[in-house]
């Protein structure tokens, strides 16, 4: 199965109502750990490559890295761009064969934003890729991108436009959410994702979902968050589990970098399996 749409996966998500994690890849470590994690609990899984990523590897070696370790992988997996304001990077993602892609245009005007995610949609749909649309900004910084400013919150009627004008696949609420860790409890406009599903029919995705609760989460996917980032609990489960592990060995005085390794590809397994745990119904697989 392997390789799958963003639509196709998320049209099945949204139908029956759980939610496809989306994780924050580093490198190959991480990407084996995720998929270990989607094959042991038999859930759909979305790669997410930021432009840092992409940058840091080259679009060409980081592909190839994504089709060597998808290889034999029996769930669907859909290997995304998040958060590029750049469109010759995306145009670069898509020929070298990203599936997915978010056009994060939500500096510009809404008119703008319109016109350039309606090129983008159809730059995309000639590769056979799909497209996620955003118009207010998710605040906090990820990788570079982003600001700490709280977003300006568009209407109901504007966001719904935006969709149907553009003909995007997914579409990014700003909700109350935000990237990185929250410094207090967040409070979300939950009914803001049951209004644009019921009037657009398009999934949503739940952005800044670490540290999030497992009401909170099961709540949004039953209102339509089929696709939920998590960025930040992959990195630092990476970074702490790899300082955990290097402190205990100066102790000993002992240097095995295949042994750091295994215990950060373990981390970041059992960090990705508990969140597909918390996003589907009891029972529930691919």
């Amino acid at each position: 199965m392997a390789v799958v749409s963003l639509q196709d996966t998320l049209a099945h998500s949204l139908s029956a109502r759980y939610g496809v994690p989306a994780f924050n890849i580093l490198n190959d470590l991480t990407i084996e750990a995720v998929l270990a994690a989607a094959v042991q609990e038999r859930s759909p899984v979305i790669l997410q490559t930021s432009v840092k990523t992409v940058r840091q590897y080259g679009s060409e070696q980081l592909y190839d890295i994504f089709r060597t370790l998808v290889r034999g992988v029996d769930v669907p997996v859909t290997l995304h761009l998040d958060h590029c304001p750049y469109r010759d990077v995306i145009s670069d993602c898509l020929r070298r064969g990203w599936n997915s892609v978010l056009f994060d245009a939500h500096e510009l005007d809404v008119e703008e934003n319109v016109r350039q995610t309606t090129e983008v949609v159809a730059e995309a749909r000639a590769t056979g890729a799909h497209v996620e649309g955003e118009i207010e900004g998710i605040q906090g910084v990820e990788d570079g991108i982003g600001s700490d400013d709280k977003p300006e919150s568009m209407s109901l009627e504007v966001a719904t436009d935006f969709i149907q004008r553009t003909g995007v696949q997914c579409f990014a609420p700003a909700i109350g959410n935000a990237h990185g860790q929250y410094t207090s409890a967040p409070v979300l406009d939950h009914q803001r994702v049951s209004d644009l599903v019921e009037a657009t029919g398009v999934p949503m995705a739940l952005h800044g979902g670490t540290g999030l609760s497992t009401a909170q989460f099961q709540d949004l996917i039953a209102r339509g968050c089929a696709k939920v980032n998590i960025s930040t609990a992959l990195k630092e489960t990476f970074m702490k589990s790899g300082l955990s592990f290097l402190t205990e060995t100066e102790k000993r005085g002992t240097w095995d970098p295949p042994s750091l390794f295994a215990a950060q590809k373990q981390a970041v397994v059992d960090m990705a399996v508990q969140h597909m745990r918390d996003f589907r119904s009891s029972g529930q697989a691919w």
